[in-house]
């Protein structure tokens, strides 16, 4: 269990779901350990943030668990989004633990956000990575079949074919350089998806990620980011933790969890 999940889903205003696809990974596997070593290191956290006057354990956040992936990736997906669509037609708002970020697929499709925001490393816009169309780097791409736009904060590499994409007018690239002056900026009744990959952080503050990038963004810049955005969003997720570190990329993604449930219940969501 996430420390401090403590409500029934009965009416909880969020919920924990574990999601530990590892099917794509390119570089260092691992991602299947993404939700247990969230979790873990998650516990030695206090339970009060003072900048909100709040306790985690008061927030109504519930752990559903894993749900464990077969071997059919699109499969997966398809249950996955209908796990999460099952909370928001409850009133929940999903918060999934990766897992490789694929999952973020499933959690878009559940929410049908119209703008989706993601702090990434990578573009994730190819059609397909070594012949695979639901691969970890076509998060954006499939994104953008459901929302009518992407931001994609942090981003340092891609390859030629996505620079060549993210120039359309749906995509959004805020260099790492740049991502700290950044706020969102979408209209009032505007909802959005907010996803995390931990690579989007420098791999000097969170080596434990399957495709480690340098020149990253710090993890101050990162909370920031998802301090703004969490008003405005309906689903959240944190993926791409592995078990290759001594935690630091498993406590950085359990402390942005955190406080994207902080910041979304102190704006009264």
């Amino acid at each position: 269990m996430f420390p401090g999940a403590v409500a029934d889903r009965d009416g909880a205003a969020y919920a924990v779901v574990g999601a530990p696809l590892d099917a794509s990974t390119s570089f260092y596997p691992g991602a299947r350990f993404g939700p247990r070593r969230v979790r873990h290191f998650a516990e030695p956290f206090d339970d009060y943030d003072r900048r909100t006057d709040r306790q985690f354990t008061d927030q109504s956040v519930h752990d559903h668990g894993d749900v464990p992936p077969g071997e059919d990736v699109a499969e997966y997906l398809d249950y996955l989004r209908g796990t999460l669509w099952d909370y928001r037609q409850e009133g929940t708002v999903p918060l999934v633990i990766g897992g490789e970020h694929t999952v973020s697929v499933a959690g878009v499709r559940a929410v049908e956000p119209d703008a989706f925001v993601c702090l990434d490393a990578h573009l994730d816009l190819r059609t397909e990575y070594a012949g695979d169309p639901l691969s970890h780097a076509t998060v954006t791409r499939h994104a953008l079949d459901v929302a009518d736009e992407a931001v994609v904060l942090g981003a340092r590499t891609g390859s030629k074919s996505e620079w060549e994409r993210a120039d359309a007018d749906d995509v959004t690239v805020v260099p790492p350089a740049e991502v700290a002056g950044w706020t969102p900026d979408f209209p009032p009744d505007a909802s959005v998806y907010l996803s995390v990959d931990v690579d989007a952080a420098d791999p000097g503050f969170a080596p434990g990620t399957g495709t480690m990038e340098p020149f990253g963004l710090r993890p101050r810049t990162i909370r920031d980011v998802v301090r703004a955005v969490a008003p405005l969003a309906e689903g959240f997720d944190v993926v791409e933790v592995n078990d290759r570190d001594d935690g630091q990329a498993a406590a950085l993604a359990a402390k942005l969890l955190r406080e994207f449930v902080y910041a979304h219940a102190d704006a009264g969501r």
